[in-house]
């Protein structure tokens, strides 16, 4: 009996970092040159069981290794491991990712950046479709709806394993006939984008439908390998999870205004907010506390300056800003 020829597997850690500045959402990305790899990515490196002990202590090596910076709050997102994610028509080792959402604040960052490749830039470079601050994206009128729209009418029924059809999910995911926009359905729009072949990436993993097309629509940057797939879950996380865990107050500094921390929500939500329903949930939730100190800097009449209240950690099991259905 012949021996089945088993794969090699390598477990690699990668890193979305986020960060806030100037009311701009920002991820750290990376160059590797060293590979002839032009496109831009997220810090990533193999796990090495010798030298790491934990998944985790492995990825802040990585991270302070390639970009000089010791990240603060870190957690698990998922494990990315689809055939062909990492090296075309899967040449050489199979590399299974583990994903990681970091957070940090710029005044800490200065330092660690001085010298390395790495560079923050705003992730809506990488969605410009989820920023709704200001208005509906334009590019969703005008290109991404009719684009999805045409894919849809070519299949009616929904594919096998899935419950709802093309057009259905479209829909729902991108807020089709009035229906509202869910900031945190952010993979699952970049998902149907790929499924459709409409993203670089998937004309890069040879996908049909974008082999099919004859020319990919500029719908955001793309990332190596799967790394804008790995952002967009980070994002969604991110999303979700200043609902229920204070995770807002790791992205800013000791001490801010109400209009401050406002506006750092509104960049990571992709959302505006009415000033007095948000402070109206900050003061329900009892997420901040005055130092009794007035900031000048906004040019007009002083604001108060707060701070975080750790207490609440100890007093409710889930201190967040439920922010409520976008219409």
């Amino acid at each position: 009996m012949s021996e089945t020829k088993l794969t090699p597997i390598e477990i690699g850690l990668t890193a979305a970092i986020v960060a806030v500045e100037a009311d701009e959402p920002l991820i750290l990305v990376a160059a590797d040159g060293s590979k002839g790899e032009a496109l831009a990515g997220l810090p990533a490196g193999p796990f090495d069981p010798i030298a790491h002990r934990t998944f985790e202590i492995g990825l802040r090596a990585w991270v302070e290794a390639q970009t000089g910076l010791r990240v603060g709050y870190v957690e698990q997102l998922y494990t990315f491991g689809d055939r062909g994610r990492h090296v075309p028509r899967d040449a050489g080792p199979h590399v299974v990712s583990i994903g990681y959402l970091a957070l940090s604040r710029m005044a800490d960052n200065a330092v660690g950046l001085r010298g390395s490749t790495a560079a923050f830039a705003p992730w809506y470079r990488f969605f410009p479709w989820e920023d709704w601050r200001e208005q509906k994206p334009p590019i969703l009128k005008s290109t991404i709806l009719p684009l999805l729209e045409e894919w849809a009418q070519r299949k009616h029924a929904p594919e096998p394993g899935r419950l709802l059809s093309r057009r259905e999910r479209t829909r729902l995911y991108f807020a089709v006939d009035g229906g509202p926009w869910d900031e945190e359905k952010v993979l699952d729009r970049y998902e149907l984008l790929y499924e459709a072949g409409l993203v670089e990436e998937a004309r890069r993993d040879g996908r049909e439908a974008a082999l099919a097309r004859e020319s990919i629509p500029a719908l955001g940057e793309a990332l190596r390998f799967d790394h804008r797939r790995i952002l967009a879950t980070a994002i969604a996380r991110l999303r979700a999870k200043l609902k229920y865990r204070p995770v807002i107050f790791e992205l800013m500094p000791a001490e801010f205004t109400l209009t401050e921390l406002q506006r750092t929500v509104e960049a990571i939500s992709g959302r505006h907010l009415h000033k007095q329903n948000f402070r109206r949930l900050v003061e329900t939730g009892a997420l901040v506390e005055p130092t009794g100190e007035m900031s000048t800097a906004t040019g007009g009449r002083p604001a108060a300056r707060f701070r975080f209240r750790r207490e609440v950690i100890q007093e409710r099991p889930a201190p967040g800003l439920r922010l409520g259905a976008r219409g």
